[in-house]
């Protein structure tokens, strides 16, 4: 340990490695010593505070000794290291070996930033469940950094995560997404699905597919995206698909202007996708994350059966990708374990919507919606935009915006399936041309 990766860590954050304590108290320390030895291991900073402060404790060998029986004293003992720096003490706890391990107030395991209690017959089921080698921790040797690194992909997400890139070699194994082998940096599976370039070529199973279907049934297809980059990038656009295909409502209150929303929570939308991603089985190949749209429901499926008992979904969260976890949290896509289930039942009841959670080998949430066909949700917007157009050629979507109460995307979207579907042309340029309906 040095000033510059205690300076490093400490921008970056408490984490799914990190954890810090501001004093010395027993039980706590304990408690994440044990939820450490359960996961992937991880250090604990003693004598800095949850918001980065240091504050210093008073370092002894009475103290360093009293953390040896904390950790000797866990079911079964925890192997742990301890090396001060200045008036701090940083505890090295090592992945145990005899998985589950417990303490005087039970068991533990690491999600993200947070120690999640479970009970044993959880923890056990959970240990077994992800076995000892996660996909998202196996090393790959045949992606070579830099030439196969996106290092813009990886600033972007350091700009959300308000850490400044002094060293991205040091952030990349700090944040486990690679390890250092001589002077060579080996990326492991998280690091390639969320920076890689070309990441097909390394891991095929990285998919969302999106599909419209007509009706009720998989039958007749209307649209269909395969994405296939960054776990990001497919998370983004699988959220625009559902936007772009799910009806709009419009609230007014008072006198003020109509307010748009999705017929579905956009909030659970999101959850549901940002669980898919996370916590699908990327071992199983030949299947991908999937987002289906029938006239009566939404579905977001992803593979892998759940590590802990369906009654207890969402009470408790077990990542099966705890890096991939605790990337998406840094970018506040995830609030905190387990919640996310909970806020998409919230949600539904607001809307009054209805929810359902299938498992199996799949995990599937699936959304109610009101039985209109996709014709009849888009055929009043379709008939006011060509109307609108009728009367004014020239018209621009800002104009058509303020006419018809989409959103600027939502002009777009139709201007562009008009055109396809050949009752639309545009004449001339975008700033002086002017539109065309096509009478057949």
């Amino acid at each position: 340990m040095d000033k510059k990766e205690l300076n490093l860590i400490l921008e970056e954050g408490e984490g799914l490695k990190i954890e810090f304590k501001e004093s010395f108290d027993s039980k706590n320390l304990a408690k994440e010593i044990v939820a450490f030895a359960n996961s992937e291991g991880g250090r604990i900073f003693l004598g800095i505070s949850d918001k980065k402060e240091i504050k210093g404790v008073e370092i002894s060998n009475k103290l360093k000794s009293r953390i040896q029986d904390i950790a000797h004293n866990c079911d079964p003992g925890a192997k742990i290291e301890i090396e001060s720096f200045e008036n701090i003490i940083v505890i090295d706890v090592k992945e145990g070996e005899n998985k589950p391990y417990q303490c005087s107030s039970g068991f533990y395991i690491r999600e993200g930033p947070n120690s999640q209690k479970l009970s044993r017959d959880e923890i056990i089921k959970f240990v077994k469940g992800v076995g000892r080698i996660k996909f998202d921790e196996q090393i790959n040797e045949n992606f070579k950094f830099p030439e196969d690194f996106d290092e813009n992909k990886f600033n972007d997400f350091l700009r959300k995560s308000n850490v400044s890139n002094n060293n991205t070699k040091d952030i990349l194994v700090n944040l486990s997404l690679a390890i250092k082998k001589g002077n060579k940096i080996i990326f492991n599976n998280a690091g390639i699905l969320l920076f890689g370039k070309g990441i097909d070529r390394f891991i095929r199973n990285n998919k969302v597919s999106c599909i419209l279907f007509k009706g009720k049934e998989r039958v007749d297809i209307i649209d269909r995206k395969e994405f296939a980059g960054d776990l990001f990038l497919n998370y983004e656009n699988a959220l625009v698909f559902l936007k772009q295909h799910l009806k709009l409502e419009y609230i007014i209150k008072g006198g003020g202007p109509r307010e748009e929303r999705l017929e579905i929570p956009e909030e659970a939308l999101k959850e549901a996708l940002v669980n898919a991603v996370i916590h699908r089985d990327y071992f199983e190949t030949g299947v991908n994350v999937s987002v289906d749209i029938f006239d009566d429901r939404v579905e977001i499926t992803n593979w892998g059966k759940l590590l802990f008992d369906r009654k207890e979904l969402g009470r408790i969260s077990a990542a099966r990708n705890p890096i991939l976890f605790d990337m998406f949290y840094r970018v506040n896509l995830i609030e905190k374990a387990g919640s996310g289930i909970k806020r998409v039942r919230k949600l539904a009841k607001l809307w009054g919507i209805k929810v359902r959670f299938e498992t199996s080998e799949f995990f599937r949430i699936v959304f109610g919606r009101s039985e209109v066909s996709v014709g009849e949700t888009v055929g009043e917007t379709v008939g006011e935009i060509l109307l609108a157009i009728e009367k004014n050629p020239k018209i621009t979507r800002e104009q058509l915006h303020k006419v018809v109460g989409l959103s600027i995307r939502g002009v777009e979207w139709n201007l562009a399936k008009l055109k396809e579907e050949g009752k639309l042309r545009r004449i001339g340029s975008t700033k002086n041309g002017h539109w065309e309906v096509i009478v057949k």
